[in-house]
């Protein structure tokens, strides 16, 4: 197999309890392959293997700290062997904050700092800064998280990681039938049962709302499309909101009995009103295979 093109290579470190699993996380938002406490003499053989494994984990974020103590003096030279590979480029963040507030963080999950001695925080963090010093020194990106919520550190990492036009937030539209059981999933659900039923006109039953007749049938009563109406409007609020919060993805699942033709018309109705402003995927969670056509939309 040909190697990658192109390998980029981010090694979240810091000090313990500045945010490093909320940026991994972040990472695992932005696409990036991510690996939590990798031992530094492991990354050359790492990247060995993901450049010869033919493409598809061309961003890897690894995260690096304490915990593997033993083997931290080896983590600048290990970065130094990967950003020398030809086909791959490193990045070091660094995360980190005041001592007060790493004091208070570790207060409030009741955790012990890995290096503290007799469970104070305060001597590890400073032993731990000591051994950090160099390292900070050599980061391309450095965040100080004092002052930052979870969120605000999501955004931070977003704007600095993010590829132009990159679309992280994801709007799944699902169809589902009731009596096959609620999506345990969906983060929205609505229930689209008191509308008319195709199910009961012959020559509908055995078609599905992907097909036209019975979309048409669908959507020309006036309680379908006042409700139409009035749940795009507030979706049309909802769905900025959501992605202003720092979401990735939103799950809207619509459902009618079976799961076969009033929800899928209007999943289908939704995905098509917002797919210019969002990255939409539809799913027919209760259509059988052979009646999905092309009803998932990427």
């Amino acid at each position: 197999m040909a190697p990658n093109d192109h390998i980029h290579l981010v090694i979240i470190t810091g000090m313990s309890g500045a945010g490093k699993t909320v940026a991994m996380q972040s990472f695992e938002d932005l696409g990036y392959f991510c690996v939590d406490n990798l031992p530094p003499a492991l990354i050359p053989k790492f990247i060995e293997l993901v450049d010869n494994s033919g493409g598809g984990m061309d961003k890897i974020a690894l995260v690096m700290d304490l915990r593997g103590r033993e083997f931290f003096d080896q983590l600048l030279d290990a970065t130094a062997l990967a950003d020398a590979h030809k086909h791959v480029s490193t990045h070091v963040l660094f995360l980190d904050a005041a001592d007060e507030k790493l004091v208070q963080r570790y207060k409030e999950t009741r955790r012990s700092h890995p290096l503290a001695s007799g469970g104070l925080p305060l001597e590890g963090i400073k032993q731990e800064r000591e051994m950090l010093e160099e390292l900070k020194g050599k980061a391309r990106t450095q965040i100080d998280t004092t002052d930052l919520a979870p969120r605000e550190l999501r955004e931070e990492i977003i704007a600095e990681f993010s590829a132009p036009k990159e679309e992280i937030f994801t709007v799944n539209v699902l169809s589902f039938g009731f009596k096959h059981g609620m999506p345990i999933d969906a983060d929205l659900v609505f229930d689209v049962r008191f509308l008319p039923n195709p199910h009961y006109i012959d020559a509908m039953r055995p078609k599905t709302g992907l097909d036209e007749e019975v979309s048409t049938y669908v959507m020309k009563w006036p309680e379908t499309k006042e409700f139409y109406s009035k749940l795009t409007d507030m979706l049309e609020f909802m769905l900025p909101q959501y992605r202003r919060e720092g979401k990735s993805q939103l799950i809207i699942a619509i459902g009618c009995t079976g799961g076969k033709h009033r929800s899928v018309t209007l999943t289908e109705k939704l995905a098509a009103h917002f797919q210019q402003e969002y990255n939409v995927q539809t799913t027919h969670r209760d259509l059988p295979a052979e009646m999905r056509k092309n009803g998932e939309r990427t």
